[in-house]
């Protein structure tokens, strides 16, 4: 449009200079001794245009000819800057598309050539990205070093250099090169949030969980970390917090928690561990019951039932009402037949046990049933609990009684010989998950002393009795009528 306007501006003029020498019919003379020059205006005025044009002409020639040598400057420039562009687009679709082999040779060349310190640095950069991945760690370090010079004293081309050198050493488990790396970033400015989750995964690598917290908490409060991640670190860190917490600090750490973060499940675990190991009992159930009720899982079921006699009403009638909710949980079911031992209602505590068995055939079922029966005096249906939550546990085949081991086979001493498993073995099934009814004697201290001590005496009777195993076959080479004592038996 600028263009138009300006062609028809000189137009108009065209037009108007015509008319007004059409109208002046003058001559011009020029008087230079001895010589007179006479022309017409008109022809005067043309040649007044023609001159100016022809001396902005000329002007412009001299100039171009004398900027040529910073042209060709800049056009080299230009060609430099279109070459090193290519390389750099090429090597991170390389890199991109997984050859880091050749994407290392074209930013290696493109670091080694060009004159621009970014390219140096973000080639750099790329280069040892993929010698990480060729697992070439030595000339990944020669190229971090190589662009650790180049970056110099420019502060964005130095938190670039360490931001992702800090994350290539991250990939590698170098949390300590990380956070020499990232520290002094941190230090300066909190502003740079990758470098600050960055340096919060170090730290986690080096089980750091007081920086965990902190740093998790200022990601926080910036909106600047998805909260399930900062949750998994707050949960971590809270938890190793509270197991580290002497009698005067558990308060203050517990009341920096919200009220969501209290009922994580490693927390509340913690919490609880604590509080039971202070003899706060009472406390122990109000800190699991809302984390029961947010997260309904079995390790905190397992604690949830783990209590002194005198605390274990309240508790059951809770499970109680969560069984109305959840009829057929297993962990549950174990959890009330746990309460149940502990407050002698032998007759619900077996209910509760075998509902759990009918949902899940868990070894840890067995052996409260085992010892269970034991307290009631059923001593046949408690050793076969016990015989199956033995072998489950090592995953052993149950062995038929009465049985004689093969003869020794002693051609291939001093190795040893694998015995044959009969075909009617049977190998308990142990893939399912175990459910959190952990068993320990405290939950029978309540119980009969002497029937309490009973069972591994009984046990040990009936192997004996039942399992007597012993080699038949004689031994080659050994005189077997020699008595222990050298004296000879008696031959019939």
């Amino acid at each position: 449009m600028k263009t138009w306007i300006w062609t028809f501006i000189v137009f108009v003029a065209a037009v108007a200079l015509a008319l007004v020498l059409r109208d002046h019919s003058g001559n011009v003379l020029i008087v230079a001794p001895p010589w007179h020059v006479s022309f017409s205006i008109t022809f005067g005025v043309i040649g007044l245009i023609v001159l100016f044009f022809a001396l902005y002409a000329l002007l412009r020639l001299l100039s171009w000819l004398t900027g040529s040598p910073e042209r060709f400057k800049i056009w080299r420039q230009r060609r430099a800057e279109k070459r090193d562009q290519g390389l750099l687009q090429n090597g991170w679709i390389n890199v991109l598309e997984g050859r880091y082999a050749q994407a290392e040779k074209e930013l290696s060349k493109l670091q080694s050539k060009t004159r621009s310190k970014t390219s140096q640095v973000v080639a750099g950069l790329a280069a040892a990205q993929a010698s990480q991945y060729l697992n070439e760690f030595q000339r990944r370090d020669e190229s971090l070093q190589a662009v650790q010079k180049s970056a110099g004293d420019d502060p964005r081309l130095k938190l670039a250099y360490a931001t992702a050198a800090a994350e290539l050493y991250l990939d590698q488990g170098q949390a300590q090169a990380a956070i020499d790396l990232l520290q002094p970033v941190q230090d300066a400015s909190s502003r740079h949030f990758h470098a600050t989750r960055l340096l919060l995964r170090a730290y986690r690598l080096q089980d750091d969980y007081e920086r965990v917290y902190e740093l998790t908490r200022l990601l926080l409060r910036r909106s600047a970390i998805d909260k399930n991640e900062a949750l998994n670190h707050i949960e971590y860190a809270a938890a190793k917090r509270i197991e580290a917490a002497k009698e005067d600090q558990f308060k203050a750490i517990w009341g920096d928690l919200r009220t969501e973060e209290k009922t994580l499940v490693n927390v509340a675990l913690a919490a609880a561990k604590w509080l039971a190991t202070h003899e706060k009992h009472d406390e122990v159930a109000r800190t699991l019951e809302p984390a029961i009720q947010q997260h309904f899982a079995p390790e905190l079921l397992s604690a949830y039932a783990r209590c002194p006699q005198e605390f274990y009403s309240r508790r059951l009638s809770k499970a109680e009402e969560w069984l109305k909710k959840y009829p057929h949980d297993p962990a549950l079911l174990a959890a009330l037949g746990r309460l149940c031992i502990t407050g002698q209602l032998w007759g619900q505590a077996e209910h509760y046990l075998k509902r759990s068995m009918k949902e899940r055939n868990d070894l840890r079922i067995h052996a409260l049933l085992g010892q269970l029966y034991d307290v009631l005096g059923r001593q046949d249906e408690a050793i076969y609990h016990w015989r199956i939550a033995a072998l489950t546990a090592g995953s052993l085949p149950i062995m038929p009684p009465n049985r004689l081991l093969p003869a020794a086979e002693l051609h291939a001493d001093p190795t040893l010989v694998d015995g044959h498993l009969p075909e009617e073995s049977n190998i308990v099934d142990n893939s399912l998950p175990v459910a959190a009814s952990a068993v320990d004697g405290s939950v029978f201290e309540t119980a009969d002393p002497q029937k309490a001590a009973m069972p591994a005496a009984k046990t040990a009777q009936s192997d004996v009795s039942s399992e007597q195993y012993f080699d038949s076959a004689p031994i080659p080479g050994v005189d077997v009528s020699m008595t222990s004592d050298g004296s000879h038996r008696s031959r019939d």
